[in-house]
């Protein structure tokens, strides 16, 4: 059989698939690639979410890419525009003759002898096949597709009306006349409450802890006043970086004074939820910044509660029955339809089984490295954004890098780059993650820490990365250059193991 074997093979084909696609296509044309998509089209996220009302969580002039200005009217756009957005950079780009629909990659392996990955792909009808790279970029994204989280309630099974999990939306759902109870508080929840409202008898949010929810303009004023006098590529980095700015400053503020900054925010959503809504509702138990903010486009889900389409209960579940949810409170929920918008499932590198010199890659043991990399890996980097800024702010940055980091092993002859770490490197406790959202907090143990000390540790902070990525030297003295050169993973010892070794 023979194995095709490329520069670089892309996982993944949604927003930052592309983008690093595009990034590759125009900064070095000479690289052979191909993009392995699991689903049958293009678009990540956006293509796997369908529910009513699907939209960016955050503006498209931060979440679109820095080389491709964002021309819809609307900043906060709902899912078909930003698939729409994604074809046009392939289609402009020549990118989509390079993906391969409905190829699953199982396991990767890398051979330090030959300085290659091998990958074992399976195809839709079930045939497998091998791909050879010399790079990987896993733009598989950061959770599971193929299962959305559900908390394991008493009497679940017992309800009879219908049960959905956005994540896998029916197309034929008839919500019409219905009375619906949305289970949860993020930006699903506050996304699908509004829009089933427009047909629904009634919707009502049923939240074990609120959020931070604020509304802001599904147009940019700024954006569409600059449109006017300026081309359009100018118009939009302007924007851009005034909302990069103003978001840096904002969150600059919530490290400073979050009292104030918490009852800023929950004023101002009591104020727009109406003097009938309880306050509690719209008052979290956590500090701004600690969790992602939803934001609502022109204050549809103000609108809808004031207008009495959507009622908030903030309650625990005591346990399902047939006809719906009995609360611990007292009260109960009757419905005919239930939606558990109860969150993702974190999975590292898209679950693909990675092997490294015939040693297996256990996600919960690896540490980042400057959050594209991970320890003792070579030739993979890995895409993820920020969770409290647009996601392709980073993507960009990860990209034009990766590029960079290319080109030098193309001039300097090296064939492997591995970020080393030893046992102290490991021994050290890791920074805790500053974000308490749900899915986060789940995934412990399962998905990479960071470290204790530069380079081993991510930021979420736009400027950060610049300063690292963007204008950082490729070379700096944290990744080791080599020819084929083997790798050995660290034995994973406690620290208190590690100072008695070294003690004895």
């Amino acid at each position: 059989m023979t194995t095709e074997r490329f520069d670089v093979i892309i996982i993944g084909a949604g927003l930052s698939g592309i983008g690093a696609a595009r990034y590759l296509t125009t900064r070095l044309p000479h690289k052979s690639f191909a993009i392995l998509e699991t689903k049958p089209r293009m678009g990540g996220t956006w293509e796997l979410f369908r529910y009513p009302g699907i939209r960016s969580d955050s503006d498209m002039h931060t979440m679109g890419y820095a080389f491709k200005p964002w021309k819809h009217p609307k900043a906060i756009s709902e899912g078909p525009a930003i698939i729409d957005y994604i074809k046009e950079t392939a289609a402009e780009n020549d990118i989509e003759r390079r993906i391969r629909y409905q190829h699953k990659v199982i396991t990767a392996k890398w051979s330090s002898r030959d300085s290659l990955w091998t990958l074992d792909v399976e195809q839709a009808d079930g045939r497998r096949s091998q791909l050879q790279c010399s790079f990987i970029f896993s733009c598989a994204g950061y959770y599971d597709h193929h299962q959305g989280y559900l908390p394991e309630w008493p009497g679940y099974r017992d309800y009879k009306g219908t049960l959905v999990h956005p994540q896998f939306w029916p197309e034929d759902l008839d919500y019409a006349g219905k009375r619906i109870v949305i289970v949860g508080s993020g930006a699903t929840a506050v996304t699908l409450a509004p829009s089933l409202a427009e047909k629904a008898a009634h919707v009502t949010q049923l939240q074990r802890s609120p959020t931070y929810v604020v509304s802001r303009p599904s147009e940019d004023a700024f954006n569409t006043f600059l449109k006017r006098f300026l081309p359009a590529q100018l118009a939009y980095s302007a924007t851009r970086w005034r909302t990069i700015i103003t978001g840096r400053l904002r969150a600059k503020r919530f490290a400073k004074d979050p009292k104030g900054m918490k009852k800023m925010l929950v004023d101002l959503a009591v104020t727009q939820a109406g003097p009938d809504c309880d306050p509690k509702h719209f008052t979290p138990d956590y500090w701004p910044g600690q969790q992602r903010i939803c934001r609502v486009p022109d204050g549809d889900m103000f609108t809808a509660i004031r207008s009495k389409k959507v009622t908030m209960v903030t309650d625990q579940v005591e346990r399902f029955d047939a006809a719906g949810i009995q609360l611990k409170s007292g009260r109960r929920l009757d419905a005919d339809i239930i939606i558990t918008a109860t969150g993702l499932v974190l999975q590292a590198l898209g679950g693909v089984k990675y092997i490294v010199d015939d040693q297996a890659i256990v996600p919960g043991k690896l540490i980042m490295f400057k959050g594209f990399m991970y320890s003792n890996m070579p030739n993979l980097i890995y895409f993820t954004g920020y969770f409290n800024a647009s996601w392709t702010l980073k993507v960009d940055l990860v990209a034009d890098y990766a590029c960079r980091l290319l080109k030098h092993m193309d001039e300097t002859g090296a064939r492997q780059v591995t970020p080393r770490a030893d046992n102290a490197v490991f021994a050290k406790p890791g920074r805790p993650n500053r974000f308490i959202s749900g899915y986060i907090k789940r995934a412990a143990g399962r998905v990479p820490r960071m470290g204790a000390d530069f380079p081993w540790f991510t930021e979420q902070n736009y400027f950060w990365d610049r300063r690292t990525l963007l204008r950082g030297k490729v070379d700096d003295g944290t990744l080791d250059f080599s020819g084929p050169k083997s790798v050995v993973l660290p034995p994973l010892q406690r620290a208190e193991e590690i100072q008695q070794e070294a003690a004895e």
